[in-house]
């Protein structure tokens, strides 16, 4: 087997890096490059999971807070709404109403 295309400049870089840096430093500039592609990988990582981190902390509109209006017709019910979201505020609102109908 020749060597062909691409493999002449693989071997033309491995020479030209032994004959620029000699091989005692050849094992130093490999760790060089395993470390920063450990510390890459890593800090990619904990990049994603502060994305997911973060829009998993978004509030969806089941746990937004009742608006006003909600809250009044709520308190003019006697419906207790502490802790309680949007949704459940409303069921409370409904099961309520037809209750008294």
């Amino acid at each position: 087997m020749a060597i062909q295309g691409i493999e002449w400049i693989v071997v033309a870089v491995v020479v030209l890096v032994l004959f620029l840096w000699g091989p005692e430093k050849l094992p130093k500039i490999a760790r060089s490059f395993g470390q920063a592609k450990k510390e890459f990988e890593k800090a990619s990582k904990g990049f994603e999971e502060e994305i997911s981190k973060a829009a998993s902390l978004q509030p969806t509109a089941s746990q937004q807070p009742p608006d006003d209006k909600l809250l009044e017709v709520a308190r003019a019910l006697n419906i207790q709404t502490e802790g309680l979201t949007r949704e459940e505020i409303a069921k409370a609102i409904i099961d309520k109403s037809q209750k008294t109908a």
